[in-house]
């Protein structure tokens, strides 16, 4: 199991994608599952989203994490169900990472 940034594990994020996919119906299960991560957990997978975003590099690991550590003001699930392209932006994270964002999915399903 791929765990980044010795913060969170792959398989959450590929969750999280496979829930975000599905918002309208699974909208509830979305946040109730991010409101359950950790603090560190948390702000990793906005990490992982920014890097997919294209704001950080995946070489600025540390910053991203940092950043989105000392930047967090809104909770986390109402920012990431509010940024458009969450699912583009998190399998481009994974990407950027070096994991494949759809066979993490996919062995979810």
């Amino acid at each position: 199991m791929g765990i980044i940034g010795d913060k969170i594990a792959v398989r959450k994020v590929a969750a999280i994608i496979v829930m975000a996919r599905e918002l309208d119906r699974a909208e509830s299960e979305l946040r109730a599952f991010i409101d359950r991560m950790d603090e560190e957990e948390q702000a990793a997978l906005v990490a992982v989203m920014w890097i997919g975003r294209g704001a950080f590099e995946a070489e600025e690991w540390d910053e991203a994490y940092a950043t989105a550590v000392s930047e967090a003001t809104t909770p986390t699930a109402d920012y990431l169900i509010g940024t458009p392209h969450l699912v583009d932006n998190l399998e481009g994270g994974l990407e950027a990472m070096g994991f494949d964002a759809i066979d993490e999915e996919d062995q979810l399903l």
